[in-house]
């Protein structure tokens, strides 16, 4: 028999002689999927950003940022499995890496993309049941979900300085979409700058801050609302927008909460 080989979300192909024991994960969501799977012990390494769970982020060995990754730490954790993402981790970083582990890449913009990479990773690290299992979890929360009766005009803000919102390519576009809102910038591509010029002449009903990457907070509100007399503005908690682990077991429950704070 020839060694399993396994196909990541950019087509390329990675061969695992035997089940992971070493894992390093560089992205925080997947972190946190890493952990729901049940695979303690198998995790050796992560990113100074994998805030959950938490006992993992007091403990587990850190191996820098998602777009810093420390070669050296890695090297000295041997890992047998290295699980990183197209966006959230710098290319040159993840390419050198994988000229000496075996390197998952994901590249997750959809919740689709999101179920497949669910199911990918329980299948590379031995727990498919378990993986299939919450991907059914994940699917049977988000039917139940009642959008928005209105298609609000919305605007969601990652960034401030220069102001950064999100286009229709990205994993947070479909969770706005999921949530019954329009992306008033959906014909934009990834994470484009505006202006608050721009959001006044889209027509934003519905301003979204969010808690990641920039940590948006009540005073942000008072700035933008001056400028903005005819826009509702609130803070939204990036995790459940743009964390695509388990923590979608949790998004369709937040985002119900949030359609009551709208009404």
């Amino acid at each position: 028999m020839g060694m399993p080989i396994f196909t990541d979300q950019l087509n390329r192909t990675i061969d695992l002689p035997a089940q992971p024991r070493r894992i390093v994960s560089i992205v925080p969501s997947q972190t946190e999927l890493l952990w729901s799977l049940g695979l303690e012990a198998e995790v050796v390494g992560i990113t100074k950003f994998c805030v959950h769970p938490e006992p993992w982020f007091r403990s587990k060995r850190r191996v820098g940022g998602t777009k810093n990754v420390h070669p050296d730490i890695v090297a000295s954790l041997q890992p047998d499995l290295i699980i990183a993402n197209k966006e959230e981790n710098v290319r040159e970083q993840v390419e050198a890496l994988a000229d000496r582990y075996p390197v998952w890449i994901s590249d997750v913009n959809t919740l689709e993309d999101a179920l497949s990479m669910i199911r990918s990773i329980g299948s590379l690290t031995g727990k498919a049941d378990e993986a299939s299992e919450l991907a059914e979890r994940i699917t049977t929360g988000y039917s139940k979900l009642i959008a928005s009766p209105r298609p609000l005009r919305t605007a969601y803000l990652i960034w401030k300085d220069p102001y950064m919102t999100v286009g229709h390519d990205t994993f947070i576009h479909d969770q706005l979409s999921r949530c019954g809102f329009l992306n008033v910038f959906g014909d934009r591509l990834r994470y484009p700058a505006i202006t608050v010029d721009e959001l006044r002449a889209a027509g934003c009903e519905l301003l979204l801050l969010s808690s990641e990457p920039y940590p948006f907070k009540e005073k942000h509100i008072d700035e933008l609302q001056s400028q903005l007399p005819d826009t509702r503005i609130l803070l939204a908690d990036g995790e459940y927008f743009s964390w695509y682990g388990s923590r979608l077991l949790h998004a369709p429950a937040y985002f119900s909460e949030l359609f009551q704070r709208l009404r």
